[in-house]
């Protein structure tokens, strides 16, 4: 008896210490998130997925997220080389490969990637023209991705992709594009106007050197013309004859 009670004196705090104790000791981390350990203050080492072990006290982990993340650089106030001030925003995916280096490296490997991106998107737009922004935005968003992975690389983030999402232009070049885009349709219409007439002329001169050298042509040209002018039976036409039509019937057969 008197043993029985000495154990229960020692099992009752036991069981209150590991229940304290083995919650610090113990983490499970998913498939995408790794455990940075530190050893009273020394890098231990990334550990995960699964069942990772601590030394309650000794041990301090911090937990990194493998998974792509984003975040939206807030809109610019750029100025174009072309002089030209536009208002552009954009979308960093970034991911973290080496959570040692993201956690040592860097204080806050989140707010100094977006402070790179910001300060990034500002310099290469204001080397850019306004045309190469609104059509070359391909070339504009892997020159970004590259510079910015340049910065990001030593903290262990690798910048994935970067999208210049929104280019907002003042009213005063909206309305001068759409003025020379106007200018721009009328000139191509009028090209195209001269260029129709330029090969109709054409073919009235091959049509009036081919009637010069074959008469016939020109008679029959003129019964087709009354032929489909007689087809409209409302309208009464008065044609005259040229005397030409009838000089085969004019002339006297040979004996």
């Amino acid at each position: 008896m008197h043993f029985a009670v000495n154990f229960l004196v020692w099992l009752v705090p036991a069981i209150i210490i590991l229940s304290i104790v083995l919650p610090s000791a113990m983490r499970i981390l998913r498939e995408y998130e790794r455990a940075v350990v530190f050893r009273l203050g020394k890098l231990i080492g990334a550990k995960g997925p699964g069942l990772v072990f601590l030394i309650p006290v000794v041990d301090r982990m911090v937990r990194m997220d493998l998974r792509v993340i984003t975040i939206n650089v807030a809109k610019q106030e750029v100025m174009t080389r072309d002089n030209v001030p536009v208002t552009v925003d954009a979308v960093v995916y970034f991911k973290i490969v080496d959570p040692e280096a993201a956690v040592v490296k860097v204080e806050n490997f989140l707010q100094a990637t977006s402070l790179i991106a910001q300060t990034t998107l500002r310099s290469v737009l204001g080397q850019s023209e306004l045309d190469e922004l609104l059509a070359h935005r391909e070339m504009i968003n892997r020159t970004l991705q590259e510079i910015i992975d340049g910065h990001t690389g030593p903290w262990g983030v690798k910048v994935t992709a970067v999208e210049v999402r929104d280019v907002t232009l003042p009213d005063t070049m909206k309305r001068a594009m759409a003025s020379q885009a106007e200018t721009e349709r009328e000139r191509r219409a009028k090209v195209i106007n001269a260029e129709g007439e330029f090969q109709a002329a054409e073919k009235l001169v091959q049509a009036a050197a081919m009637i010069a050298t074959q008469p016939i042509a020109l008679q029959l040209r003129y019964l087709q013309t009354i032929n489909e002018i007689s087809g409209d039976r409302n309208t009464a036409t008065i044609i005259p004859l040229p005397i030409e039509l009838f000089t085969p019937f004019l002339k006297k057969p040979t004996p």
